[in-house]
């Protein structure tokens, strides 16, 4: 069994945590979305924002007994930055600019390492990888992903989820992992589709 992630009380006291940051104490229902966060514009976090989760990804992967080493911070850092799902051929582009030697295995060995600590989830439905919107709590909520742009809302209502398992299970199927996604379009997709119709 794998260590808790740092706790929220943790992360407010992190040196260096910066607003933007993730850092609440997660009710019964919860929702979070990088495009709601006032501290972060829709498409890019603010390096602060980024400094600090690195450092609570670092913090945590030292308590598991694991390294967040060079690739694998870089990997996650551009995530952070990105602030929507992202495809591993993105990554691989993004670190070339900065390692020109960069080669695929490299970068999904960094994802696999990632996936497996459970900083960043896998999105299925669009074949790319976002990291978990709470560094120090990830609960496998439902993932509601944009489907244009790959903006990614996590909601945590484990009784939702919960009825919908059940629901899954009496319809004779098994879940094939932890996450479940939600297919649809951001309020700025729709709102920019409005505009353009």
């Amino acid at each position: 069994m794998k260590n808790a992630k740092p706790t929220a009380a943790d992360a407010a006291s992190t040196p260096g945590h910066a607003p933007g940051l993730p850092h609440h104490a997660h009710a019964a229902d919860h929702v979070h979305s990088h495009a709601d966060d006032p501290h972060r514009d829709h498409a890019h976090g603010t390096p602060a924002s980024a400094e600090a989760a690195l450092a609570l990804a670092e913090e945590y992967c030292r308590e598991r007994g694991e390294k967040l080493t060079p690739i694998r911070r870089k990997v996650l850092e551009l995530l952070l930055t990105s602030g929507r799902a992202t495809k591993a051929y993105s990554l691989l582009d993004d670190m070339r600019q900065i390692h020109p030697g960069s080669a695929p295995p490299t970068v999904y060995r960094a994802l696999d390492f990632l996936l497996s600590a459970g900083l960043v989830h896998k999105i299925e439905s669009i074949n790319a990888f976002a990291v978990c919107h709470d560094l120090t709590q990830c609960q496998h909520g439902i993932l509601v992903v944009c489907q244009q742009c790959g903006n990614v809302t996590e909601l945590h209502q484990p009784a939702l989820r919960e009825a919908l398992v059940e629901q899954i299970e009496n319809a004779g199927y098994r879940l094939a992992g932890d996450g479940i996604e939600l297919k649809g379009l951001c309020s700025a997709c729709q709102a920019a589709q409005a505009a353009g119709s």
